[in-house]
């Protein structure tokens, strides 16, 4: 049966479950009587939404508040037991794996260091697959309790009816790689488990965006700062964000070769292996011990320190200055989305973004603004995100819960085969070595 707008009653009844249940989420607990104007329902609706929720056990009681000359108004919350999900970082130093609860509080952990080839297909692959099998263990969750698997991805992600998710990451050598199918082929976890995979700079916003340093912004840039350099943009158009190539923008014409292969992108300046490769090039004074397998992130901090030295140490003068012109070019990459875009807030993450700091982000806002057109550039703040090293696993996370909060708190259907035509006899060839 359809409504006069078109939907159905399922559809109806699907839509005020997933009001009922985001309320509890982000603003509980609340009273039946508070979720009445927060959802735009009728008291009517509320109790019957409320006892279907928890009849389903996804909600819960949650003490109760003295009313107004009458009885105690029970409160209620998302029970957090009720549902799991996983969310997986494919970063450039490491493959993490992390287990949360509905609400999303973290459960288990693994983490999977990467070595000099760590972007072999098959290798990457091998690590989530053991990390979701590690992080189950150590919670003893059933698989069948998962409602999906989130994982933040570097590259491109598109999304096609028979092959499912593939990866177009050229940086890393990977040519619309078949990760969903790849995953799915003698995954231990049942076809109820959907994987969602998306670009790790767009996980990273969408973490920000629902519990971190974006919360109540309309218009934000959520920039994740690594080896590498990406962006999302969250607008109410895209509410969900949209990841962007930000790190391919051109900011010196025949400048500094990029590991896309292209001269004079801004990851060749602002990323952290162009950043450590000027500092030796240079010249820096990198300690004994650490070299160009020393990984990045130890590396880093060594380099940082090198700039900054303890009281009555000499600052190592090439550190110094790569860092200020590394602050230049982001700035003026960050002027760029300034103008185009005309964000709020812009945000900064990633492993390199937070590694380089409080100390760093002065003189990145310096020149940001300094490029940037002065009445964008008047409406904006660029601070750091507060999510720290996990954001873009949480991010990720989200992806199975925003779905099933659209689902209306139902779990998904089986997922579709994903075949693999040809893929395991070209993989040889599409490997980097």
């Amino acid at each position: 049966m359809a409504a006069g707008n078109g939907r159905t009653v399922r559809d109806l009844r699907r839509a005020n479950r997933t009001a009922v249940l985001q309320r509890l989420y982000f603003d509980g607990p609340l009273s039946r009587f508070e979720l009445g104007p927060a959802t735009g329902l009728s008291s009517g609706s509320v109790s019957n939404v409320v006892a279907d929720l928890v009849a389903d056990g996804l909600v819960e009681e949650a003490g109760s508040v003295d009313s107004d000359g009458g009885r105690p108004r029970t409160l209620l919350r998302v029970a957090p037991g009720s549902g799991h999900m996983i969310g997986v970082d494919v970063g450039e130093t490491r493959v993490r794996v992390e287990l949360f609860d509905l609400t999303l509080t973290e459960l288990a952990r693994a983490e999977h260091p990467l070595t000099p080839q760590r972007y072999e297909v098959e290798v990457i692959v091998g690590h989530i697959r053991q990390g979701i099998a590690e992080v189950l263990d150590t919670a003893g969750l059933a698989p069948e309790r998962l409602l999906g698997v989130g994982i933040g991805v570097p590259g491109i992600v598109e999304r096609t009816p028979d092959r499912g998710a593939l990866v177009h990451g050229q940086t890393i050598g990977w040519d619309a790689v078949p990760l969903e199918a790849l995953l799915r082929a003698g995954s231990p976890l049942p076809d109820t488990v959907p994987y969602f995979i998306d670009n790790g700079a767009k996980t990273l916003g969408q973490a920000e965006m629902w519990f971190g340093a974006g919360r109540g912004a309309r218009n934000a840039v959520v920039v994740l700062l690594g080896s590498g350099v990406g962006a999302s943009l969250v607008t109410p158009d895209v509410e969900q964000g949209r990841a962007v190539e930000w790190g391919h923008l051109t900011v010196r014409v025949r400048g500094r070769r990029c590991r896309c292969g292209a001269l004079g992108c801004l990851e060749a300046y602002a990323g952290a292996e162009s950043l450590l490769a000027r500092w030796r090039e240079e010249g820096g004074r990198a300690p004994e011990g650490t070299d160009e397998e020393t990984d990045e992130e130890t590396a880093l901090t060594t380099m940082l320190a090198a700039a900054h030295p303890p009281e009555g140490v000499a600052a190592d003068p090439v550190a110094s200055a790569v860092l200020e012109e590394t602050a230049e070019y982001l700035g003026a990459g960050l002027s760029d989305l300034i103008n185009l875009f005309q964000p709020e807030r812009i945000l900064i993450g990633g492993w390199a973004g937070l590694a380089l700091g409080a100390r760093f982000l002065p003189a990145v806002r310096r020149h940001a603004m300094s490029y940037a057109l002065r009445h964008p550039a008047g409406k904006v703040t660029v601070d750091l995100g507060r999510l720290g090293p996990d954001a873009v696993t949480v991010g990720a996370a989200i992806l199975p819960l925003a779905d099933f909060f659209a689902r209306g708190g139902r779990r998904p259907d089986p997922a579709p085969e994903c075949p693999l035509p040809a893929w395991r006899t070209a993989l040889q060839e599409r490997t980097p070595r």
